[in-house]
Parts: structure tokens; sequence; C-alpha cells
């Protein structure tokens, strides 16, 4: 039975976007200015493209959704300071791809100062860009780099006509993406429903699962929950892997059958208004785990839940995974996976054959955000408004030296949480993680 779909959040809006670029603006000197460019159509094949998605730096300072912009931020210009390039409109066009807003539709939609189709760009960006000495933008961007020179280019031949080009490309990333980690309550909004989202889609999956059906039964019920609330589809590609395919962190073929007595992996989760999900869960196809099953699953199960309630301001991410290694090293030695002391374990990174990855990144606009993870060297404090995952796994390989009910279980187990004032919100706590919780609900129907 379908679910009533879940309300919508309020869009972000204008005010918000306007205060990110005076904020990004004030940490410019008074000659600077910021070019960066949005995303294009990607091909994805002949005449089709991909759907499309608007570069995420672009779309925090804007919230402008139509291909092939360009945004100029230019201090103190008393025409206006932020500038936005568009697609022109064309009545031909639109009548087959749809109506695009042009220039005047962009100020008026989104609060920008000023904006001026495409057609006039290249005449617009030399005026535009004249005597503003710092250019910021994205230096390992090839095509705002390629524009930049261009520019530069063009102003240093007119220099004797009293032209002055930018003299210094800044990297416009620590600036802007120091911002991007810090979300605001309308961005919270939206990752919650992106959250919520994602964990009505894991409970779907868990109901669905049966032996007999395939992991593209998984991701089609997956996806369709995704769209059915609202969301764009999926913020990555999903992974649904049973068997020894859950021990492959990024497998995506998602096309082998499920077995009886095997769990499946699900890492997936909901784009909303550009804002991610990003969840795992591990079950069992036919609805009840195996002794040695549930002996790894609680395992990581354990160090999953310790490393949640560790979230808190003044923590670091290092010290969580720290404390997931020592756990999860603890289990291998008790489960005989691994032999000795666990110190020696930890310090000859033996545990590695089984647990390879970080245990946490940052979550937002991507799925692996941005921002620094370390400040002036050392691992950066955690602060309210970050928002992280919690994700530890095991992965035990089909190797002769391994016990035989232990061998090709892959298992992870990852929420989604909010860095708060008074300690942390775990956003996907919708999805059940326990196993008593997990037989339960997929024995509900």
């Amino acid at each position: 039975m379908l679910s009533a779909p879940l309300p919508r959040p309020e869009p972000i809006g204008n005010d918000e976007y306007r205060a990110r670029r005076q904020a990004l603006m004030a940490q410019l000197p008074t000659d600077g200015a910021v070019l960066l460019p949005g995303a294009g159509l990607v091909t994805r094949s002949r005449d089709s493209d991909y759907p499309f998605r608007q570069n995420s730096d672009l779309h925090y300072l804007t919230g402008f959704a139509e291909p092939d912009a360009l945004l100029l931020l230019l201090p103190g210009r008393s025409e206006g300071e932020s500038v936005l390039f568009c697609q022109d409109r064309d009545p031909s066009l639109e009548a087959w791809n749809g109506i695009r807003l042009g220039a005047e539709g962009a100020v008026r939609e989104h609060g920008l100062d000023q904006a001026f189709e495409n057609a006039e760009r290249d005449e617009r960006l030399d005026a535009l860009l004249d005597g503003r000495t710092s250019l910021y933008l994205m230096l390992g961007d090839t095509e705002s780099m390629a524009l930049a020179d261009e520019i530069r280019e063009r102003l240093a031949g007119r220099v004797r006509r009293g032209a002055c080009p930018p003299q210094r490309y800044v990297d416009l990333a620590p600036l802007l993406h120091e911002m991007r980690l810090i979300k605001s309550e309308a961005e919270l909004a939206l990752m919650r429903h992106a959250a919520g989202i994602s964990a009505r889609a894991h409970r779907r999956a868990m109901l669905a699962a049966r032996p007999g059906l395939a992991e593209y039964h998984l991701q089609a019920e997956l996806e369709h929950e995704f769209r059915w609330h609202g969301g764009s589809g999926p913020a990555y590609a999903s992974i649904v892997g049973g068997g020894a395919n859950a021990c492959v962190l990024h497998y995506i073929e998602n096309d082998a059958p499920l077995r009886d007595g095997e769990l499946v992996l699900i890492d997936a989760g909901a784009e909303f208004d550009l804002y991610a999900g990003d969840i795992t869960r591990t079950f069992p196809v036919g609805g009840r785990f195996s002794e040695a099953q549930r002996e790894l699953y609680e395992l990581v199960l354990a160090a999953q839940e310790r490393a949640v309630a560790a979230v808190r301001p003044g923590a670091t991410l290092v010290e969580i995974h720290d404390g997931v290694v020592r756990d999860l090293t603890a289990g291998l030695i008790r489960l005989g996976l691994l032999q000795g002391e666990v110190e020696a374990r930890i310090e000859d990174e033996s545990y590695k054959r089984f647990y390879l990855h970080s245990t946490s990144h940052w979550l937002g606009l991507d799925v692996h955000d941005v921002g620094s993870y370390r400040l002036a060297g050392k691992p950066r404090p955690l602060e309210a408004g970050m928002v992280l995952t919690v994700e530890p796994g095991l992965y035990v390989p089909a190797d002769e030296d391994i016990p035989l009910a232990y061998r090709g279980i892959g298992i992870r187990i990852e929420d989604d949480v909010a860095v708060t004032a008074e300690g942390h919100e775990v956003l996907t706590a919708d999805v059940p993680k326990r196993v008593a919780e997990i037989e339960a609900l997929m024995a509900s129907e």
C-alpha cells in the first residue's frame, strides 16, 4: 500500500541566499570579485541528456536551477553586487524544453541585483571585471580557469587604454566551503526531509525483501519512494549488495539474486532540493539473522551506537573513528577473527583486513560534502550545525583461514547525525537498526 507523501518543508528563501552572498563578499578585499560558473547539461547518448543538476556552490549562493549560468559577485559595485548570466529566452527551444527565466526572471524570482542573458556575456564580462585585481574562483575547475584566463588576456591587451586586468587568482573553495559546512535551520529542515524520505525507502525495502528477488528489485522499491515523496531521485548511485557483494564498498551493479540465508546491504539516500540523505542498513533476506550474522551485526551496531553517542560540540571525527576501531578490533579478537591484544592489532593495522574506511564524512548539498576536516593541522572540533555520517562496518573475506560461518559477510550501519548545541540529532532514526526491530518489521507483512 502506498503511503501518503510526506509534507514538503519550506524552500530556502531569497533572503537567506542574499545573506550568504553578502557574507561571502564580506570576506573579500574591496578590489576582489567572485567568478563562479554553474553546471551545464551532460550528454547521456546522442541527443539525450542526463537530468540536470545545478553546481552545488552556485545553488548555495543563488538557488538558480537552470544550466549554463555564471555568477559574479562584485563587492561595492553601485549598480549591483550580484550579477548572473543565464540562458537566453528562446521561444522555439522553450517549446521543446520548457520555459527559461531569462534575465528579468532571474532578478524577479531569485532576488539577484542584476542579470544578463548569455548572448551578452562576453561583451559585459570584461567591463565588469576591469579593475578587480583579485579574482576568486575554484582553482581546480578547468572551466573557471579557462574563462578567467580569457578575460585577463583580453584586458591585458587594453592596458594602454587604461584597463586593469586581474592580477592574481585566489581559491574560492576555502571561504565558500567553510560557509557550507555549517547548516542553517532552513538547510536542516531540508536535510531532515531528505533523511525522512530515505528512512521510509529503507523500511520499504526491508518489507519487500524475500528470497527469489534480485538486488535491483529492492533498488526499484527504494527509488520509487524517493520520487513518491518529492525527492529528485537518489543522491548517489544506490548500493544493494546481497551476500558477498556487500563486501564490495562501492558495489552498484545491483543485478544478483537475493538468496535465503544471506544478508543484503543497502546504502542509499534520497536527494531533496539538492540536499542528500545517506543511510546504510544490513538485514537478512529471509527476515531472520543466523547466529554468526547476528554476532557480527551486534558488534558493528554496538560500535555505531557508541560512535553516534559521542557526537557533540568539541568532539572530533578522529576521536569518533578511533573509538570505532577499538570497539571493532576488540570484537574481532573476541570472535577469533583476529588474535592477540587490542593495542597490538590496532598498531599493526591488521583490523583493516575487515574495516578499511573512515567512520564519518560531512553531509549536505553533496553526499561527501565540502569543508575541511582539519584546522591548523589538527582534527577540527565539531560545531553545532555540522552534519555528518556515522557508518562503521565489517567486511569479512571468503578466505580459507576464516571460519566458514563468517565468510563473505558484509555489514555496514549508517546514520545521518546533526551536531546541536546540546549534543546531536539523529536525522535517520526512523529506520530500524536493532536486530529485534528489523526482524519484527520484516515479519509484519
